[in-house]
């Protein structure tokens, strides 16, 4: 049924990660799908930071600890680890999310969202964002 399922998450929300994961597991191992997890890192504080740090510098440190935790996050989903890869960008989450589905083509979307509040009313939520712009199926897990 799928064969390709792209799982958007955020190294700061471990906890939503983990809602995601056994309905990523059920859904992978029944279609032997591929799966790529992807993380936005943000360009506000990557911005804030570079005046000290200089941006390429906190760019390549920033990559390198979201690397490490999408590392330990495969290790922990019980699928086979030539089906796992990760991808990380720097920029919007939801625009960033919708160009990799444009890219890689997914057949599903996997994320993760919170019980909307009132910035999610009124800014929207990364989630709906993606929903609304993905030209493929998204499944939300809250």
């Amino acid at each position: 049924m799928y064969k390709k399922i792209l799982v958007p998450v955020d190294i700061l929300e471990e906890e939503l990660t983990k809602k995601v994961i056994p309905h990523l597991e059920c859904l992978a191992k029944l279609s032997n799908a591929e799966v790529i997890f992807f993380h936005t890192l943000p360009v506000a504080s990557a911005i804030v930071n570079a005046y000290s740090f200089g941006f390429d510098e906190f760019k390549d440190q920033a990559t390198v600890q979201t690397e490490q935790w999408l590392h330990k996050l495969i290790d922990s989903v019980n699928l086979p680890r030539e089906k796992l890869s990760f991808s990380i960008a720097f920029g919007n989450p939801r625009d960033e999310i919708l160009a990799i589905a444009n890219e890689i083509e997914p057949d599903l979307i996997i994320i993760g969202s919170r019980r909307p509040n009132i910035s999610t009313h009124l800014l929207g939520s990364n989630a709906a964002g993606v929903v609304r712009g993905a030209k493929t199926s998204v499944l939300v897990v809250r």
